[in-house]
C-alpha cells in the first residue's frame, strides 16, 4: 500500500485552513443555515473534519450493516447469533427486558465537504482508479469493503424502497429536505455511560437493559421516515432509504451497570415482500408478512422522521 494518497493529502490541506482561519467548516455552515433551530447530533458532528483525518489503511474490514429486504442471512451471520439488535414491537413497553450492544458498526472517518466529495468517483466503473486514489491494493481486505460499499450503494431498490448513498453531509441534507421536507426529526442512539463501565475498547459491552419507555414518533401508516446507515468506507458515506409503512420510536432504556440509553428504533410494518431468509427472520423466528419487524440504529446511523 502507498505510503499516501491524494485523498490524504487533500484532507490535511482543508485541516490546516480550517484550524488556521478558526472558520467552520462547509458543511457545518450549510447545516446550520438548513436548520438554523436544529443542533447537528453528535454522531454527525464527530464525523466533521478536525482532528478526524481518516488513513486508508484504516478502513474496517467488517461487513456493512445495511438492512436490505431482498439479502439473506449469510453462513457467518447465522453463526454468529448474536441478532440483538432486532426485535418484536411487543416488547416496546415499560419494564420489558432486552439484551442490547449498542456500538458503532464502522471505523471512525470523516465527511468531506460536498465539493470536495463530488471531485472524487464513486462507482464501481471506476473502481481501479479509486482503489489507486486510495493507495488500496485491489488484493487487500480493505480494498475489498470498498468494492462492497459502492455495489451495496448501486443495487437496486426493493419494492416500496427509496435509496441513496450520501458521500457528503450536504447531499444528505439535501437527500432528506427532497423526500421529508424542511421541518424533520432527527434521532439517534445517544449512550451516557462513565468511566466505570466502559469496556477496554471504550464502548460499554453488551448487557440486559430495562425498557423505561417508549415514545413513538410516527403512527400514519402513509408517512415516511428516512433511515441513513454508516458505511465502511475511506470517508464518510451513508447509505440512506426510506420505506412506507414504518414506525419511529425513541426508547428510554437503563442496564444492568446504570448506563442509560436514549435508544433509535425504528418498525416495520409490511415485511411481505422481503427475502424470507433474511437475518430478521432468523432471529425473530418469523415469516415474511407475519410480524412488524423492529431494530434499534446503533449509534453511528440516523433517522429522519417528517414533521411536516
Amino acid at each position: 500500500m502507498a505510503s499516501s494518497s491524494p485523498l490524504i493529502t487533500v484532507l490535511s490541506f482543508l485541516l490546516v485552513a480550517v484550524v488556521a482561519s478558526n472558520a467552520a467548516l462547509p458543511s457545518e455552515l450549510y447545516w446550520r443555515n438548513t436548520f438554523p433551530d436544529t443542533p447537528i447530533p453528535k454522531a454527525l458532528q464527530d464525523l466533521l473534519l478536525p482532528g478526524k483525518i481518516s488513513k486508508p489503511a484504516h478502513i474496517g474490514v467488517q461487513p456493512n450493516s445495511i438492512p436490505q429486504y431482498r439479502i439473506y442471512a449469510s453462513d457467518e451471520q447465522l453463526r454468529d447469533k448474536d441478532y440483538s439488535y432486532f426485535f418484536l414491537q411487543n416488547q416496546i413497553h415499560p419494564g420489558s427486558k432486552l439484551n442490547l450492544h449498542f456500538t458503532k458498526t464502522t471505523v471512525d472517518t470523516t465527511f468531506l465537504p460536498r465539493q470536495v466529495a463530488d471531485s472524487y468517483p464513486f462507482s464501481a466503473t471506476n473502481l481501479p482508479h479509486i482503489l489507486d486514489q486510495f493507495g488500496l491494493n485491489p488484493q487487500s481486505k480493505q480494498a475489498k469493503v470498498v468494492e462492497e460499499t459502492i455495489r451495496d450503494c448501486e443495487a437496486p431498490a426493493a419494492d416500496g424502497e427509496e435509496r441513496f448513498c450520501a458521500t457528503s453531509l450536504e447531499s444528505m441534507v439535501d437527500y432528506s429536505i427532497e423526500k421529508l421536507g424542511n421541518n424533520s426529526k432527527i434521532l439517534v442512539t445517544e449512550v451516557n455511560h462513565n468511566k466505570k463501565n466502559k469496556g477496554i475498547d471504550g464502548e460499554v459491552p453488551k448487557q440486559e437493559y430495562r425498557v423505561e419507555g417508549a415514545w413513538m414518533m410516527k403512527r400514519v401508516f402513509g408517512d415516511k421516515s428516512m433511515v441513513c446507515h454508516n458505511q465502511n468506507y475511506a470517508y464518510a458515506v451513508f447509505y440512506c432509504h426510506l420505506t412506507t409503512r414504518t414506525r419511529a420510536y425513541v426508547v428510554p432504556l437503563v442496564g444492568a451497570d446504570g448506563t442509560r440509553v436514549r435508544a433509535a428504533a425504528v418498525c416495520h410494518l409490511d415485511t411481505s415482500k422481503w427475502n424470507p431468509k433474511h437475518l430478521a427472520f432468523q432471529a425473530l423466528n418469523a415469516k415474511p408478512g407475519t410480524v412488524p419487524v423492529c431494530h434499534f440504529l446503533p449509534k453511528d446511523h440516523i433517522v429522519w422522521v417528517s414533521n411536516n
